[in-house]
């Protein structure tokens, strides 16, 4: 087996987020209490919005934001069919009919037209995918949903409130990213951010989401919602029974348990802290890429035009003229060569899961052709310039090997 000299993603972790842990180990305070919420806080003024929630991964604020929506059986919600699984099994989590919609040609993001054709009378929500960090066309979702506002029905308070369909992001890439310079988290009408091992800015496991203001709920009310939601609908937190003689609480509902640990969230305040620097550091890496690789034979996504700027997640490529075949070969030869490189993604219907719900690749086109020749390369902010130069001497190697 091939020894692996440039892995995948590994995670940027300095003495400020391994001194902020021992600090928390040290305080007898470990799980959600001050850190936790300090982290919430500084997200919010990352975002620009009123208050975030942190959580214990993006799957969960997903799942919560649908439930407390009341979005459930009988309910469609549509996402994208080139996506991770957590953006629509949440769907089937709370009971409602995931809706997938094909990519649009040549594109990783949803085609808005198809968008537009699924919504029935049926559809709550909106599940857009900020796939490799670059942020949806959301003004043409809003526009649309605007468009089928007289299909809308709700049926719960935060619906009312709303007044349509809900625009929910999996901005699970897109943490530092902005539309129109609005920065992710405060563009759709709730977000959830994934702070993962892999992600630009983690916290080992654990996310967190936002939101624009609400008609007629405040955002401190939406904020107490989500963190009952988020501790079995206790209502008070563990930190708060801790003060001496307050230990009375309530279950107000049957909840579930996906809160963050102040332990995780000491991590994501050091990352945080140290986030522009290393945000630069992968335009710095992106950019000598885009001098080194061979253009003309390899299709490198766009992480920059005029209304995005994007967090530059992930390295997606698509080898030019290349079939699914030949693509598995150039990342068995990368690895060869000591690259670990990847793939984003296969699309849901592909998966045994979704064809046991009735979903046919087939039927999206566009997903599959893009997911064939699909190469994902090594980008993380602890990378060298060295180690670029080498993965792009490699692909051009290979490139020249499998055209043998």
């Amino acid at each position: 087996m091939a020894q692996i000299k440039i892995p995948f993603s590994p995670p940027d972790i300095s003495e400020i987020e391994i001194s902020n842990v021992i600090e928390v180990l040290k305080s007898g305070w470990i799980t959600t209490g001050v850190k936790t919420k300090e982290y919430e806080t500084k997200i919010a003024e990352y975002c620009g919005t009123e208050c975030a929630v942190c959580l214990n991964s993006a799957t969960a604020c997903l799942e919560l934001i649908l439930r407390v929506f009341g979005v459930g059986a009988g309910d469609e919600v549509i996402t994208s069919s080139y996506t991770y699984t957590a953006s629509a099994s949440v769907i089937d989590h709370v009971g409602a009919k995931i809706v997938l919609v094909d990519t649009a040609p040549d594109s990783y993001e949803m085609d808005y037209d198809m968008l537009e054709n699924v919504i029935t009378e049926k559809t709550k929500a909106i599940i857009p995918v900020d796939v490799a960090g670059v942020m949806c066309d959301y003004d043409k979702i809003f526009d649309i949903i605007n468009r089928k506002k007289h299909l809308f029905s709700p049926e719960t308070p935060y619906q009312k409130a709303l007044g349509r369909i809900l625009v929910m992001a999996d901005a699970a890439h897109s943490f530092g990213a902005s539309y129109k310079d609005i920065p992710s988290g405060n563009v759709a009408d709730f977000t959830a951010f994934s702070f993962h091992a892999v992600k630009n800015l983690t916290t080992a496991e654990g996310g967190a989401l936002t939101w624009r203001a609400l008609p007629g709920i405040g955002s401190q009310e939406i904020y107490d919602t989500f963190k009952r939601m988020s501790l079995h609908g206790q209502s008070e937190d563990a930190y708060a029974k801790s003060m001496p003689g307050a230990w009375e609480y309530d279950i107000v509902s049957l909840a579930y348990k996906c809160n963050m640990t102040d332990i995780a969230a000491s991590i994501g305040l050091g990352q945080l802290e140290r986030y522009p620097k290393m945000q630069k550091r992968r335009k710095e890496l992106v950019d000598l890429y885009m001098k080194h690789l061979p253009l003309d034979k390899i299709t490198v996504i766009r992480h920059e035009n005029a209304n995005q700027s994007s967090s530059r997640h992930l390295l997606m490529t698509r080898l030019n003229g290349k079939n699914m075949e030949q693509r598995n070969a150039f990342i068995q030869k990368m690895a060869e060569m000591g690259v670990a490189c990847n793939v984003h993604y296969k699309p849901l219907p592909m998966h045994t899961a979704y064809q046991n719900l009735g979903f046919d690749i087939k039927d999206f086109p566009n997903a599959k052709k893009m997911f064939e020749n699909e190469v994902t390369f090594p980008l993380y902010s602890t990378m060298r310039d060295e180690d670029v130069i080498y993965i792009c001497d490699c692909v051009k190697k290979v490139i020249e090997i499998l055209k043998r």
